[in-house]
């Protein structure tokens, strides 16, 4: 092969210097063409054409969600806080001029006008007739309590017809004593669409554990579906309530068997925001915790009993989605100024394969969120009621290890897709030792915590 090319250059040297000129010429086109892109696609990234600032912050995927929590909950943290002189959220969107001779799409940009001049904005700066609307403050000087409510939505029925008979929602509160002789999980679920227009089924649940006694109250009822959309996590379900005023999740129950009140006092800033799993076929899942460590107090009739505490340590999420199928690990334990959530969902295989789909634990200080990792893994192998995590991420490595204590198991339908065994949701209380380092912090503690699982039968 060497020899013909040899000698297809020197019978043809006119036509073989024609070709290597035109191939140098080529890949020194091409090699312009990708360094004048990568100037065009790093000056489309520019604050500058953002409308000023020094900095772009957007999502994995597009928009940021949870904007006002991160503008002052992250970035409003003391660390951060300190560096940084001025915070503006933007929108941008297609709108249309309708014209005689048609619809005009023209690109629109939407921002708070004082905190568009505080970050630079050249196309704003001279125009004094721009000022703030009423509505603006929920953006300039964001209330911790409008921030939380608008974490703690609920959601429409996603368009997933095969799902659809799956579909719930709850808000999910626990509270457990210093000692841990009393627990308490409580549940407001609201379901399906049920057979009455524009109502979906719902229930409420109580578990109460007294030194290691475990006793249940529930109630079932219809909620409207447009009531639940707009106000919620304001919502009543058979006559029990909740409402959320400033930063306190007030409950009144009334079930049968319990009465009374029970009062959460969310921390500012110690939440996780939302995040949402997406599968084949319109598959998801949604996960918030809006008070990640809390304060809670009650008063609560039990037959005769009355029973009382204050100054608990308290806990609330909040999920959403398809569950069909659908298994869970999850744990959360917070001592002083530090607050660890982590877990993990495993879908059908039809929609998702398990193994890919990563866990995660979040670390939460006094200010606001001070790590996360998505490399994380939970081990429940060595033995019953004993589950070791360990994460990895940047400026993070975290060591947790549980033992359970107290196990209040329910039977399900789900079954193990590993050995095809019927499963049980496991509600675990007990001890965390926590050790490692976040944000070049040493944190080693050992605290109560609560965590979640399913076992075979």
């Amino acid at each position: 092969m060497l020899r013909i090319a040899w000698r297809s250059l020197f019978t043809r040297p006119v036509r073989a210097a024609v070709l290597a000129g035109g191939f140098g010429f080529g890949i020194a086109v091409m090699a312009e063409l990708l360094g004048v892109g990568q100037v065009i696609l790093e000056q489309a990234h520019a604050p500058a054409l953002q409308g000023g600032g020094d900095l772009v912050v957007s999502g994995a995927f597009g928009a940021v969600e949870s904007a006002r929590f991160v503008m002052s909950s992250v970035l409003g943290t003391p660390d951060l806080a300190r560096r940084i002189t001025a915070v503006s959220p933007s929108k941008r969107a297609r709108i249309f001029l309708i014209t005689r001779d048609g619809p005009v799409p023209v690109s629109a940009r939407g921002g708070i006008p004082s905190l568009e001049r505080g970050i630079g904005d050249p196309e704003i700066s001279t125009v004094a007739s721009w000022a703030d609307a009423p509505d603006d403050a929920r953006w300039s000087r964001p209330q911790a309590g409008d921030v939380l409510r608008a974490m703690d939505r609920f959601h429409p029925v996603a368009d997933a017809p095969e799902w659809t008979s799956s579909w719930a929602e709850w808000l999910y509160f626990n509270g457990r004593t210093g000692d841990g002789r009393l627990r308490v999980y409580l549940t407001f679920l609201v379901g399906p669409r049920s057979s009455t227009p524009g109502k979906r089924v719902a229930g409420v649940r109580m578990q109460l554990e007294r030194d290691g006694r475990p006793a249940t109250y529930s109630a079932r009822g219809e909620i409207d579906e447009a009531a639940l959309l707009a106000s919620a996590p304001d919502l009543e379900i058979a006559g029990n309530k909740v409402r959320l005023d400033g930063l306190a999740y007030r409950i009144t129950l009334a079930l049968p068997g319990l009465a009374g009140e029970i009062v959460l006092d969310a921390s500012p800033g110690r939440s996780l925001p939302p995040a949402t799993i997406r599968g084949a076929g319109g598959w998801l899942s949604g996960y918030v915790v809006p008070v990640l460590a809390g304060t809670m107090r009650a008063a609560l009739q039990i037959g005769r009993d009355r029973l009382a505490f204050d100054n608990a340590a308290g806990y609330h999420d909040h999920n959403w989605g398809f569950w069909e199928g659908v298994r869970w690990q999850w744990g959360q334990v917070a001592q002083d100024e530090v607050s660890v959530v982590y877990g993990r969902v495993f879908p059908p295989a039809a929609i998702a394969d398990p193994a890919r789909i990563p866990g995660f634990l979040a670390v939460l200080g006094r200010d606001g969120p001070i790590g996360f990792s998505t490399n994380v893994t939970i081990d429940e192998s060595r033995e019953a009621g004993h589950i070791d995590v360990r994460a990895q991420g940047s400026a993070l490595e975290l060591s947790l290890t549980f033992d359970a204590s107290e196990t209040v198991r329910t039977a399900t339908a789900l079954a193990a897709p590993s050995v095809g065994q019927a499963m049980s949701f496991l509600q675990l209380g007990g001890v965390y030792h926590v050790s490692g380092r976040v944000a070049g912090r040493a944190i080693e503690f050992s605290a109560r915590g609560a965590a979640e699982t399913f076992r075979p039968r």
